[in-house]
């Protein structure tokens, strides 16, 4: 399994920006894919989450509902994070993950597979 993520910048509060994730060296189908972030000091948080499979199910955590919106293009095998309306508070390190639980409070199953992360900053 390989995951490489992008797309994280510098940013003002209020901006908006989009994650990529490139998958690849695994089957792209039926699987769980997501975001987790990590910001120094704060525990790391499952973001968004996506269920590919005959139904397509998602997951938002709370503090993103409404702002953030996870897709994913199986026919190039990226998962995206369209992320506006960011806050300071949305700082961190994106992390791509699969395979994963997706339903309230995700986990990451294999840690081993994660990318480097993409760096986002939110200056108020």
């Amino acid at each position: 399994v390989q995951l490489v993520e992008s797309g994280g910048e510098s940013v003002q509060a209020g901006g908006s920006l989009r994650l990529s994730c490139a998958a690849s060296r695994f089957e792209f189908i039926d699987i769980t894919i997501g975001w987790f972030r990590q910001a120094p000091g704060k525990e790391r948080e499952g973001v968004s989450c996506i269920s590919i499979t005959s139904e397509i199910n998602t997951y938002y955590a709370d503090s993103v509902k409404g702002r953030f919106t996870i897709s994913s293009d199986v026919a190039k095998r990226m998962v995206y994070l369209q992320m506006n309306d960011l806050k300071p508070e949305d700082a961190g390190i994106y992390y791509c993950a699969t395979p994963m639980t997706c339903h309230s409070n995700p986990k990451s199953i294999r840690e081993d597979y994660w990318g480097r992360g993409t760096q986002v900053t939110v200056s108020s």
